[in-house]
């Protein structure tokens, strides 16, 4: 039988759960049923500055299927995502503790799919991770 581990801090007294481990959960990814910030995203449409930017190499229909993360949204750990906010930025995989800031525009890599992919690369000009 599969032992089952505690939940992140429940190790500790639950008096000094909160002392002993503040931010519990930072880094942890929420799985299927957690929140995805993506969802609740403006798109590469309604970002008017970013819109103006790629509306040479995208539709507007293809503009309003590129969800940018909201500020303060938590990057998911492990996953890749493109800062649109900076030109000739490169593609990177964040790690646990990062989150969108007020200027960042991140795109999450499999939330639009490799054709679109390729083309917000060259729309900016980034350069990929080797």
């Amino acid at each position: 039988m599969a032992q089952r581990m505690p939940a992140p801090g429940a190790q500790h007294p639950a008096e000094w759960r909160e002392e002993l481990n503040p931010q519990a959960m930072a880094g942890q990814n929420e799985g299927i049923a957690g929140p995805h910030p993506e969802q609740d995203a403006a798109t590469a449409y309604e970002v008017k500055e970013l819109h103006r930017r790629l509306r040479n190499a995208f539709s507007d229909d293809e503009l309003k299927r590129i969800p940018v993360l909201p500020a303060g949204a938590r990057l998911e750990q492990g996953a890749t995502y493109l800062d649109l906010h900076r030109p000739g930025a490169h593609e990177f995989t964040a790690r646990g503790d990062e989150s969108a800031g007020p200027q960042n525009w991140y795109v999450l890599k499999s939330s639009v799919g490799y054709p679109v992919w390729n083309r917000l690369l060259a729309a900016i000009g980034a350069s990929t991770m080797s």
